[in-house]
């Protein structure tokens, strides 16, 4: 199956829903376009409704456009507050990349805000509208990362666009590990799972805020990464397969860089349930909002 899958192997998604962050471009427009292919209704939540409406005109099947900034709370807040009715599909895939050192709106680092703490609190509201999965993007790069609970917004420590990247990256992984945990404790059948697209070209590299880094990663691009369409296959593996919950999908091939979909290893740091637990912990002080008292079961 993982050798030869591709987007035509999707069970039909008719009669779904599904939520794709950062559909507007990228991992996120293909990942939009294969489920509504699939035929299910998809909602491209995006920063900017403009560029989501254009990205919509030009997919197939049923499509809605909703306004969701990770980076500000009270925009995940506003689109939770206007969910209503059931939601099979969560796609955490909206992030930011090697940005230089700054903070969101609500005082959080710019990775950890945008790539984990928007996510961690969107998925925590939705969670009760959720019928089957949330699948959440991470990276290869989660293998370098490290987690400081003491100092998670980089106050103390000396900055580094990569590091906080790859920390964010591994903070996806714990999330998904205990977000797992808990609904197995609940009974809920709901699944947590994850994926990396392994090198693939996206907007997101263009967007470091370092023209040298933007230049190194235009060039990268085009001689050694994978198409948007081809990274974006591990998170619809995980979106549509019968696979089972905390699972982590990613290419199968040099050494995780590109091939088709399978479930794939993670670093030991990700596995860490202390960890997941701890990080859990502090994200729902930092967000205000914590795994739901009841989900449907």
């Amino acid at each position: 199956m993982t050798s030869s899958w591709t987007p035509r192997d999707i069970p039909s998604q008719a009669g779904r829903t599904a939520v794709v962050t950062g559909a507007n471009s990228g991992l996120g427009l293909e990942t939009a376009r294969a489920l509504a292919a699939a035929g299910a209704h998809v909602v491209l939540a995006v920063r900017d409704v403009a560029k989501g409406e254009t990205a919509a005109a030009a997919l197939p099947g049923s499509t809605e456009v909703r306004r969701l900034d990770l980076a500000d709370l009270a925009s995940v807040r506003e689109f939770a507050a206007g969910w209503s009715g059931p939601l099979d599909v969560l796609v955490n895939n909206a992030g930011v990349m090697w940005v230089p050192a700054g903070e969101t709106v609500d005082g959080f680092e710019s990775h950890l805000g945008t790539n984990h703490l928007g996510p961690f609190a969107l998925t925590n509201l939705l969670l009760p509208h959720l019928t089957d999965r949330v699948v959440t993007v991470s990276s290869a790069t989660h293998l370098t990362g490290r987690i400081d609970l003491a100092d998670l917004h980089w106050r103390t420590r000396s900055y580094s666009p990569t590091a906080a990247y790859a920390a964010s990256k591994l903070a996806n992984l714990l999330f998904t590990l205990e977000l797992q945990r808990r609904l197995t404790a609940s009974g809920s059948t709901l699944r947590a799972l994850a994926a990396h697209p392994g090198y693939s070209a996206t907007n997101l590299q263009s967007h470091t805020g370092s023209a040298a880094w933007n230049a190194v990663m235009s060039v990268a691009n085009r001689v050694v990464a994978t198409s948007a369409a081809e990274g974006a296959l591990p998170t619809l593996f995980a979106a549509t397969l019968e696979l089972p919950g905390g699972g982590y999908a990613g290419p199968s091939k040099l050494g995780g860089t590109r091939g088709r979909p399978t479930l794939v290893g993670r670093s030991p740091a990700a596995s860490d349930p202390d960890l997941a637990a701890g990080l859990w912990t502090a994200s729902a002080e930092l967000t205000g909002v914590d795994f739901p008292a009841a989900l449907p079961v």
